[in-house]
């Protein structure tokens, strides 16, 4: 029976799981027998467990019971329950974990003890909305698994090789070296990227490209030669481009305002940049995309134009910082999904070089550029799933060598 390895990226009220082989180290990125999502955990009303196979065809959607069913454990207990309950499942061999953020010391996939786990705890304040939540994905697999190895795998790592002068923040040095610097997340998405590229269009993979991760988290990275360049995120996951509820680039001197003249404490201002801004705080409708493009309201409409003309303006910085671009590419909810959102990136970057196909945009097809264009513009489907699949047999298997 073959050994496979798990997959895990818990959320705020959401986990994600899937199933690989574990002989996926080498080669093109390996494929999911089956993936599931447990979403409204932590006591949402329509808590529930669904799994798809590669395909994207339903195997089980049912809803979770309330109480200890809704929480990343429990929900991680009864998708392992329908698991057991199929025929042909193998030896659960290794776990890997999205970690959002690996700081300055992790910057590789690493197996998990307790010393890293405590070096990914002291990490949360960076990332306030993920770590947390990464980390107790960690623990309930590490009390369903016990004695499995667990393996971290980092969104900030792929950035590690960025050049020096984009890591940094015209602080003082000693700053820097305390870690006060760019990290850049949304990495294993990229990483995928960079994978598929080579087998899509393998004359880009090279180039100078640059990724537009659009989701309710959203960020952009300029990529050479498959390398991250430079990238819209920096310190924590709030800045760069506009968001779900996070406000993006802001002038720092805003938060001394907010706390000196207007009275709102730490705690306040916190929440307020992180889950009330964004597009649910311009809007006062929706954090998410596909509502906003239904309503009627101006202050929606509004908020679709500011995320639109932040991705042009980001575009145009990370086209600056690779000296020129040969590719885009869309990915993410929001860059796989809303084709017209990505028309009208594309028809302001216009300047750039690129020439939208309308009928292959509105189609969904993995290359939206028409023929003659001299920059190309793509649309590939994320896989995080499968680069921490990847590494995690890497890291398992050179600990067998």
């Amino acid at each position: 029976m073959t050994d496979q390895l798990l997959t895990l990226n818990a959320g705020s009220s959401s986990i994600k799981v899937a199933l690989f082989d574990a002989g996926a180290a080498d080669g093109a990125l390996p494929v999911a027998h089956w993936s599931g999502q447990a979403d409204g955990l932590g006591g949402g009303l329509d808590a529930r467990l669904r799994v798809r196979d590669a395909e994207g065809r339903t195997l089980h959607d049912a809803k979770l019971d309330e109480g200890e069913a809704r929480t990343h454990q429990g929900a991680l207990a009864a998708l392992l329950d329908w698991h057991a309950r199929q025929r042909g499942g193998g030896r659960i061999a290794g776990v890997g974990h999205r970690i959002v953020h690996g700081g300055m010391d992790f910057v590789a996939p690493v197996r998990i003890d307790d010393a890293v786990l405590d070096g990914l705890a002291a990490l949360e304040p960076l990332a306030p909305l993920h770590q947390p939540h990464n980390l107790a994905g960690v623990r309930a697999a590490m009390a369903a698994f016990q004695g499995v190895p667990q393996v971290a795998c980092f969104d900030t790592a792929f950035h590690a090789v960025q050049p020096a002068l984009n890591r940094r923040f015209a602080l003082p040095r000693s700053l820097h070296d305390a870690g006060v610097r760019r990290y850049g997340f949304h990495g294993l998405s990229y990483e995928s990227i960079v994978h598929q590229l080579a087998r899509e269009a393998p004359e880009l993979a090279e180039g100078r490209v640059i990724v537009a991760h659009l989701g309710n988290g959203a960020s952009m990275c300029g990529m050479a030669q498959g390398r991250s360049i430079a990238t819209t995120m920096s310190f924590s996951p709030l800045d760069g481009l506009t968001m779900g509820t996070r406000c993006g680039r802001l002038d720092a001197a805003v938060v001394f305002y907010l706390q000196r003249s207007l009275g709102m404490s730490l705690d306040q201002v916190e929440k307020l940049l992180f889950r009330e801004s964004g597009l649910l705080g311009m809007s006062g409708v929706s954090s998410d995309m596909r509502a906003l493009e239904a309503s009627a309201e101006p202050a929606a409409a509004e908020a679709v134009a500011h995320f639109v003309e932040q991705v042009v303006q980001h575009m145009g910085l990370l086209a600056a910082a690779l000296r020129g671009l040969d590719a885009i590419v869309f990915t993410g909810g929001i860059g796989e999904n809303a084709a017209g959102l990505r028309a009208r990136v594309l028809e302001a970057c216009a300047w750039l070089g690129v020439e939208p196909d309308a009928a292959a945009n509105a189609a969904g097809r993995p290359k939206i550029s028409t023929a003659a264009s001299r920059i190309g513009a793509w649309v590939l489907r994320t896989d995080e799933e499968a680069v921490i699949a990847r590494h995690t047999a890497r890291v398992l298997d050179a600990q067998l060598g």
